[in-house]
């Protein structure tokens, strides 16, 4: 048996009107037509789907099973269709993010509280296990939107700026690198350095500074939480360098003394990485807005 949506509405429409005239105009075809496609469709079932001597027309027992079918499906095509008239509109869509940055999360919290707001209808979730394989995740379209400060050039992907950042060093303000006006490769050499657990390639101090320099620290910490690292700086427990935009609610604690990395200071960029065919959507575009402004307030608190 082959059955078509057309054949759904068909069975619904003769359901609801009680007869073929009133459903053909609701259907806009001709009863002909209609009284057509009733045939074959029960030829197809093997069987009588109206008791046609009954006024109104009633549904046989095979036409009541093809209705309840109607009832469940036709509802839910009428959504998908919905759904595909907004997205082509613009209004709705999905976007799932990864970020290679766990120091984002100050900012982008924020950023989705606005873009919730703005477009209620786009689906959007974080997908935090996908953050060491963002950008293979991205050509996957397993996620929409990746946050990262290391752009690559890959076919069908669009690195897209956002801000640029300064990476700041943090110690305890008794620690004696708290007389420095600046920190210098060589300061690092007797340190224990505190960063979030990524690879080197991933911190913007490795790469930036003591990578170049060949500069090894004492030693290193994986920490998992911002929270966690300044509460260990201001113990005593190591040193840290973190984007400006977490160390502004910082600024005048006397725990911690906040220095430039090297005389002129570093300067790092952040992108946003979408595929190509989705950078010109209304929701992407906004979300990138909004990625934008939210990090330098923080940046100027």
């Amino acid at each position: 048996m082959y059955l078509e949506f057309r054949h759904l509405r068909t069975i619904r429409a003769i359901h609801e009107a009680g007869g073929l005239a009133r459903a053909a105009d609701m259907l806009n075809i001709t009863q002909s037509a209609l009284s057509h496609q009733v045939k074959g469709l029960e030829e197809q079932v093997g069987m009588e789907l109206f008791q046609r001597r009954s006024k109104p027309m009633k549904l046989s027992p095979a036409g009541i099973k093809l209705l309840r079918l109607a009832e469940r499906i036709l509802p839910e095509v009428s959504a998908v269709e919905e759904e595909f008239r907004a997205m082509q509109s613009g209004r709705s869509g999905r976007m799932h993010i990864a970020i290679e940055c766990h120091a984002c999360f100050d900012w982008l919290f924020p950023v989705l509280d606005g873009f919730r707001s703005a477009w209620p209808e786009v689906d959007v979730d974080i997908r935090m296990r996908l953050a060491f394989d963002a950008i293979e995740a991205l050509r996957r379209e397993e996620v929409d939107f990746v946050i990262s400060s290391d752009p690559v050039t890959l076919p069908g992907v669009t690195f897209t700026p956002l801000f640029d950042y300064e990476p700041m060093f943090v110690c305890a303000s008794a620690h004696p690198l708290s007389a420095n006006d600046w920190i210098e490769a060589e300061d690092f050499a007797e340190e224990i350095v505190l960063h979030y657990p990524v690879e080197r390639a991933k911190l913007d101090i490795f790469t930036q500074l003591l990578t170049p320099a060949r500069v090894e620290p004492r030693g290193t910490r994986p920490v998992e939480l911002t929270e966690v690292i300044l509460m260990l700086v201001a113990a005593g427990r190591g040193v840290t360098v973190l984007p400006d935009w977490v160390l502004g609610k910082y600024k005048g604690n006397p725990d911690y003394a906040i220095r430039p990395i090297t005389e002129g200071g570093l300067t790092k960029r952040m992108y946003a990485a979408t595929r190509d065919e989705d950078v010109a959507k209304p929701f992407i575009a906004h979300m990138m807005r909004l990625a934008r402004t939210e990090p330098v307030k923080l940046q100027r608190a």
